[in-house]
């Protein structure tokens, strides 16, 4: 079975981006049921589709496959409400590497920072760019951001 364990952030300052590059990627739900979401997410020529059970926690159930990138396009089509369009960064820090989200369109002026980790017990030393913790705070979740995007908040 596959899972996810996840802590997010808000991003405070850009002590971040020093040297980091990103990949643009879209990205669509083709289910917003909280129990099952479904996503596609696509990023230049690679395509993923995503299925994510409801969060026990900071766990929750993931199954990702790679797709080919016109289908991923085809399927955007299909998707419920708005499409997520953001840079996603990968930036080391103390041994981990954190995902930084810097969204854009409707959901522009939010930066998120994301850790995944192999258990809950896991003490992971934040970066001095790290605000508040909103893994609990469902506003934040992609899959509500296509419906309540950040500049209506």
């Amino acid at each position: 079975m596959g899972r996810e364990i996840e802590r997010k952030f808000l991003v405070t300052g850009s002590g971040w981006n020093h040297g980091a590059t990103g990949k643009r990627m879209t990205q669509g739900y083709l289910s917003l049921d909280p129990d099952r979401t479904v996503r596609v997410r696509l990023a230049g020529d690679e395509a993923w589709l995503t299925i994510k059970g409801r969060a026990q926690g900071l766990v929750r159930q993931e199954f990702e496959y790679t797709i080919p990138a016109h289908e991923a396009r085809e399927l955007l089509a299909l998707c419920t409400g708005a499409v997520i369009d953001k840079i996603r960064y990968r930036v080391g820090y103390a041994g981990h590497v954190w995902e930084v989200d810097v969204f854009h369109g409707d959901n522009d002026g939010l930066i998120v920072a994301e850790i995944e980790m192999d258990s809950e017990d896991v003490k992971v030393p934040l970066p001095e760019w790290v605000g508040d913790e909103v893994s609990d705070d469902p506003r934040y979740l992609n899959s509500h951001l296509v419906r309540m995007p950040f500049k209506e908040w």
